[in-house]
């Protein structure tokens, strides 16, 4: 039997989404500046973040994992030496239901890292000053032209060369 509104048209399923875990996966944080014995004072940082998305579907129902992987590169601008590498890969486990199948990928590589991404800022700023550096409070990632990027370059390597 399905639900049906005033105008007699068919309801669209209830949408139903939780976050059942969040993790660090993996992290690593190299101060390359202290390990050389650098002085930091002349220093003019180049911060580069690279962002890619892995999802997949888990053995219970309804249930999924997404993991954000953060690469952060910040080299000295006047040389372009390294000054530190930090990677993170931060997952989390997502309860999600009534999500049409077609519409299930986008919703698990824009919706969910959307929710992780407070707590992803979080970690990177406070590694990067526990590490001995200002706090770097990352921008907003926009995950919707990062799935779109994603989606053309696809298509775009499955083009024939000519």
């Amino acid at each position: 039997m399905s639900e049906t509104n005033d105008a007699g048209q068919a309801a669209a399923p209830q949408v139903k989404m939780s976050v059942l875990a969040q993790f660090v996966r993996d992290m690593s944080f190299e101060n390359v500046l202290a390990q050389k014995g650098l002085n930091g004072s002349e220093m003019q940082p180049d911060v580069q973040v690279q962002v890619s998305l892995d999802a997949r579907k888990r053995g219970a129902e309804h249930q999924y994992e997404v993991i954000n992987k953060f690469r952060v590169t910040s080299k000295n601008k006047a040389t372009g030496d390294t000054l530190f590498l930090m990677e993170l890969e931060y997952g989390g486990i997502f309860h999600v239901e009534g999500v049409p199948d077609d519409q299930m990928h986008p919703f698990l590589l824009i919706e969910c890292p959307r929710l992780l991404f407070p707590f992803i800022r979080r970690i990177i700023s406070d590694v990067t000053r526990d590490g001995g550096f200002p706090a770097l409070n990352i921008d907003t990632v926009d995950y919707l032209a990062l799935y779109r990027q994603e989606l053309a370059r696809r298509a775009q390597a499955q083009q024939p060369v000519q």
